[in-house]
């Protein structure tokens, strides 16, 4: 009878609350023919730890004050809104029932109907402070003596933080040594959830959850626990200084272990950092703010080298407002596989431009370089020499990028896959480049690379390897190549010998840094696999005073399983992980790539049919990530509708510059407790623009592990990261990207500011919350006023640069939005309604008038106007000037004739 149930605060989740009051509001989805009888919908709560349960009735929600519903019912269905109000002391534990009918109807539960685990409110009533009598040891039960900690100043609002140091013995006779050592026991074993980011294998890192017991599967190189009284506790394990790795174990009886490798000759120390917040992000920043300060405290490398390139001769450049990363970006991996050849990429290209997709960013991936295929397959193969492959590229790599960049002049920048160590064998023994550089060989642990054999390398001494890759990288810029994809960058961690480890591990990165920034500065800079800890907290990762890169947060999108086959919950795993890695990974120096996509069914050159239905799923994750778009179509294959919504035209280079929108926060996981198997929706929460006057950002996504149905949650407007602190009285409107719906103004902090959100399996969404400005008009009453930026978009907001209101002293109104792509711009005004849109509205481009058919009121919402810039654009023969910028403005009458 029931087809799903949600509650806000949502059952199986825990949520934090900034004072006591509390309005819990319930939706039952019932058949339509059901609608009009009576139900039932009680809470069933505890308010202390001994948990004394009680139950509260809900009473039904009328139609003028229920949630909004973004996503409607699917099919004969309808929806029943119920609400309660309670004061949460401290914690709340809660659960609901509900029944047809009254009398002794039996009632039925959440957790029997939907496997909804109880919900959890906690209210923090003592916030953290610096001068807390409270210490590590009251947090941390059992501390091991033998540890030394010591208090440091967090730079982060809300938190306290400690180093916690232990001594390891030097490396010998060609052997790291090893130390594992406990911790404690984080909060004496009573804590509500535990979240760790683990080596799910060495390039990369996963989430974990659980709630009593703490279990590790793997190492884990961050820890947080939340206590009952709604503290979160955060261990880092550090590396980068003094040789030493440091992860995270557990133990017998919930304890926490360190485990220690050092490299070091001498005896030394490893470090674990721990904070302790109100607010988890706060905590997490917390250790990595301080890893930053340690880190760049024992920085060796020279300035002069880390330093970014200055332009010479007095070239004044134009700013432009978007880089290199802000172009839709192509890569050959999963369309073209890796038999690469100069005719493939160049009838891939042909393909695209056919199909009126005009990427900015081409990436040639792995299969490109003349390597010698001995051994035992890819893992064991080695890198001849810089030119490309002879046979698939016989006119080399420079013909291959000058025919490139001479037919198709969207393409802006030309990056290169190469492997961190040359390749994934590193050198060809007997190439021409081990004879033209100092190598040395060295051998890797390939369990951990999850291979079955040890493989010895040949790779470039530390001596030599700035001259490597200064060669290299002048090499290819002479080529017209001017960025990279370094993958296989965690092979340094994998080689077995200690004075291989310290000496190549530091003298790779930085060679490969201050080639970068020096041959190849403007262009793309990849990190892939580099998810070692040695790797992370490299300085180049750490250091914000050099530009940022872009660095894979997870491991590959696969969209089909060994045979061919879909594999539907890896689409769902892949963005569940990437959500949850951002946790950390935004506090690098480095914008996150959550790996290339695909946007449609396809087939690839493998004759495997790559079928699914994920390609706007992961559009979305991309969207919302705040980093790198890069799709992988096979040529050809394509959803064009779907690359219109993530990408656009800058009116730079009209017509063949394509940029996508990036928030301008890094999008990550909002309930980092959260547990897959929980149930619920995955919301990855971002922002765009300044403080008070930007756009808070939710992409939804089901990533239920079972693929059992549909997911529904009722989503309070306050979870909108940058909501709250907003013009015009706190007051947003939230758009829903699918539908285009619009809900009516809510009021930040208001109980019924809800909107309602219902994905079926692998779906997904983007919410966008919208500041409201407000003007008072004598014939209109208030009129609320917002940019929705671009409304074909999925981040169409991104594109907004600034937004100005005025009433002008003829009493119009004015909206003047400058934006930084071309589409269809969506402003409301919510007296919209009351307007004739040919006889109240004018609208301007570039200061001329626009063709009045390209003016119009939104199909999906009536208080949105919308204004097709682009087709007004390349009617009106417009052109940018100096800057990729479009100045529209939107005028109305204010008051009524």
């Amino acid at each position: 009878m029931i087809i799903s149930i949600a509650t806000s605060p949502p059952l199986g989740q825990v949520t934090q609350l900034p004072n006591s009051d509390l309005t819990v509001h319930a939706v039952l989805e019932i058949p339509l023919e059901a609608s009009a009888k009576k139900w039932q919908v009680a809470l069933w709560y505890s308010k202390d730890e001994r948990e004394e349960w009680e139950e509260a009735e809900l009473a039904p929600i009328t139609e003028d004050a229920r949630p909004t519903d973004l996503h409607e019912p699917i099919g004969a269905a309808a929806r029943l809104y119920f609400t309660t109000k309670l004061v949460v002391r401290s914690l709340l534990k809660f659960t609901v029932k509900f029944r047809q009918g009254t009398g002794d109807r039996e009632w039925r539960w959440a957790r029997s109907e939907q496997g909804l685990d109880d919900g959890v409110v906690i209210v923090d009533q003592n916030p953290t402070r610096e001068d807390d009598r409270e210490d590590l040891p009251d947090m941390i039960h059992d501390l091991n003596p033998e540890l030394k900690w010591k208090s440091h100043m967090s730079q982060s609002p809300g938190t306290r933080l400690w180093a916690v140091e232990t001594d390891v013995d030097g490396a010998k006779e060609g052997e790291s040594a090893f130390v594992e050592v406990s911790v404690g026991i984080p909060w004496g074993g009573r804590y509500l959830r535990w979240f760790a980011l683990v080596r799910s294998w060495t390039p990369w890192l996963a989430p974990r959850h659980g709630k009593s017991e703490f279990s590790l599967d793997k190492e884990g190189l961050l820890c947080s626990f939340l206590s009952f009284q709604g503290k979160h506790l955060v261990l880092l394990g550090m590396s980068g200084i003094n040789d030493v790795t440091a992860l995270l174990r557990s133990g017998s009886a919930g304890r926490l272990l360190l485990s220690l490798r050092s490299d070091n000759v001498n005896s030394t120390t490893g470090t674990v950092l721990v904070a302790v917040g109100d607010n988890l992000e706060n905590a997490i920043a917390a250790v990595m703010y301080h890893a930053r300060t340690l880190v760049t405290a024992t920085d060796v490398s020279s300035p002069d080298s880390m330093a970014a390139p200055t332009i010479e001769g007095g070239d004044v450049r134009p700013l432009w407002y978007e880089r290199w990363y802000d172009g839709l970006g192509y890569c050959t991996w999963n369309s073209l596989g890796q038999k690469l050849t100069e005719e493939k990429i160049l009838s891939a290209l042909d393909t695209l431009a056919e199909n009126g997709i005009n990427i900015s960013n081409l990436i040639i991936d792995d299969n490109w370089q003349d390597i010698d295929y001995c051994g035992d397959g890819q893992w064991q193969h080695g890198w001849n020499d810089f030119e490309a492959e002879p046979t698939a590229f016989p006119r080399g790599l420079k013909a291959l990028v000058s025919a490139i960049r001479s037919k198709h002049r969207n393409i802006q920048h030309i990056a290169v896959w190469h492997a961190l160590l040359g390749y994934w064998g590193g050198l060809a023994p007997s190439g021409r480049l081990a004879k033209r550089y100092d190598t040395v060989q060295v051998r890797r642990d390939d369990a951990q690379s999850h291979l079955s054999i040890d493989s010895v390398m040949t790779v470039v001494a530390s001596s030599d390897v700035q001259a490597f890759y200064d060669d290299f990288y002048a090499f290819l810029a002479s080529c017209g190549v001017d960025g990279v994809k370094t993958d296989a960058q965690y092979m340094l961690d994998t080689l077995t010998q200690p004075a291989a480890r310290r000496g190549l591990t530091r003298s790779y990165l930085d060679a490969w840094t201050s080639s970068t920034l020096r041959h190849l500065a403007g262009g793309p800079a990849i990190a892939c696999m580099a998810q070692a800890p040695p790797i992370l907290f490299h300085p180049r990762l750490l250091r914000t005073n050099l530009p940022p890169v872009v660095c894979r947060t997870s491991d590959d999108f696969v969209p089909t399983d060994g045979d061919g086959n879909n594999n539907d919950d890896a689409h769902r795993w892949h963005v569940w992980t990437n959500a949850h890695n951002a946790l950390l990974a935004q506090h690098l120096n480095a914008l996150p790539d959550w790996d290339m996509f695909q946007t449609s069914s396809t087939t690839a050159a493998d004759g495997h049919a790559h079928a699914h239905d994920y390609g706007g799923f992961h559009a979305a994750a991309r969207c919302v990530s705040g980093g790198l778009v890069c799709i992988t179509d096979v040529p050809g294959q394509h959803d064009g509708d779907l690359l219109r919504q993530i990408a656009g035209t800058s009116p730079r280079r009209r017509g063949r510059n394509t940029i996508v929108f990036r928030p301008s926060v890094v999008g990550r996981a909002l309930d980092a407790y959260g547990s897959r198997a929980d149930g619920g929706v995955l919301k990855v929460g971002t922002y765009h623009g300044r403080a008070g006057t930007g756009t808070g950002i939710i992409g939804v996504f089901n990533v239920d592990p079972t693929g059992r149905g549909r997911v529904t949650e009722v989503l309070p407007l306050g979870r909108f990261p940058g909501v709250g602190q907003g013009t015009g009285g706190g007051m947003y409107v939230v758009r829903a990207h699918r539908n285009g719906k619009v809900t009516p103004p809510l009021k930040a902090g208001s109980p019924s500011a809800l909107v309602t959100v219902s994905l079926g399996v692998g779906g997904w969404d983007v919410l966008c919350a919208y500041p409201l400005h407000a003007v008072q008009s004598r014939t209109r009453g208030e009129v609320m006023l917002a940019n929705l930026g671009l409304v074909g978009k999925m981040t169409g907001c991104a594109t907004v640069l600034r937004t100005v209101f005025e009433v002008r002293e003829n009493g119009r109104m004015l909206v003047d939005a400058t934006l930084k792509a071309l589409g269809v711009l969506g402003v409301y005004i919510s007296a919209l309604p009351e307007l004739s849109v040919s006889d109240d509205c004018m609208v301007t481009i570039q200061g001329q008038p626009i063709p009045p058919h390209t003016v119009s009121v939104n199909r999906d919402d009536e208080h949105v106007l919308d204004v097709d810039i682009e087709a007004a654009w390349n009617e009106m023969d417009l052109k940018s000037g100096w800057a990729n910028e479009v100045q529209v403005k939107v005028y109305f009458a204010l008051e009524k004739k």
